[in-house]
C-alpha cells in the first residue's frame, strides 16, 4: 500500500506529472478505546500505523492524533504516542472534511 494513498491525485496537464493535494485533517478526539505507547528506536509514522492498522497510509491518524507537523515520518525513541483505535469514524470524517475540496 501506499502511504499517499488518501491524498486526492491530479495530473498537472502542462507536465503531465502526477501532484497530491493538500488534505486537512478533522480534530480526532480522545476515546475511551485510544492506546499509548512509547517509541523504539527506528519507529516510524508509517510502520507504527502497518503495526496497529495494517495499513501504512494511515499514518496520518497517528500523526494528527499526537499534533505532529510537518516533516520526518521518523520519531524519536521514548516518544509518547497516541493511537486512536476508533479508525472507522476517524476515517469517514476524513472523506466528508475534504470531500468539498475534490
Amino acid at each position: 500500500m501506499r502511504r499517499y494513498s488518501p491524498t486526492p491525485a491530479i495530473i498537472e496537464k502542462i507536465t503531465n506529472t502526477i501532484k497530491h493535494r493538500t488534505s486537512f485533517c478533522p480534530t480526532i478526539n480522545l476515546e475511551d478505546t485510544d492506546m499509548y505507547i512509547r517509541t523504539r528506536a527506528g519507529d516510524r509514522l508509517d510502520n507504527l500505523s502497518f503495526e496497529f492498522y495494517q495499513d501504512v497510509s494511515l499514518w496520518w491518524i497517528i500523526a494528527t492524533a499526537n499534533n505532529l507537523g510537518k516533516g520526518s515520518f521518523a520519531v524519536k525513541p521514548g516518544t509518547k504516542l497516541r493511537i486512536p483505535k476508533n479508525i472507522t469514524q476517524i476515517i469517514e470524517d476524513y472523506k466528508n472534511f475534504n470531500e468539498f475540496r475534490r
